[in-house]
């Protein structure tokens, strides 16, 4: 129960902290190019690429990083990371191909639902 807990209490502040960098970027930059997405994207690639890797080479650590940290508050901060690590993953493990199919099932797959999503809703509305 611990766990999921942490999970939750990360994730709220990963999205507080999601929505507190995406505001200010917009009311900085304007909304023509999504620099507030961009930035969350890019920092959260940084952080679970560096937290991830320094708690599998410190195994001793507590599980509040992984839980709290990595899957609750990066989590939440962007999903976009955790595509990134998990193809970096298979990058480096070996499995190119795996890691290939990932990323283009995931960009035309996801745009596909996207277009679908949005149809459906445009034909309730």
């Amino acid at each position: 129960m611990k766990r999921y807990l942490l999970i939750a209490l990360g994730g709220a502040l990963g999205a507080i902290a999601r929505y507190v960098v995406g505001v200010f970027a917009a009311e900085r930059f304007g909304q023509r190019f999504p620099v507030g997405t961009l930035s969350i994207n890019l920092s959260a690639c940084f952080m679970i690429g560096f937290l991830l890797e320094y708690l599998n080479r410190h195994t001793g650590m507590s599980p509040v990083w992984r839980y709290g940290v990595a899957i609750g508050f990066i989590g939440a901060f962007s999903t976009f990371s955790t595509f990134e690590w998990e193809t970096w993953s298979d990058l480096t493990s070996g499995a190119f191909w795996i890691a290939i199919l990932y990323v283009a099932v995931s960009l035309i797959a996801g745009l596909i639902a996207v277009a679908l999503g949005s149809s459906t809703a445009r034909s309730i509305s």
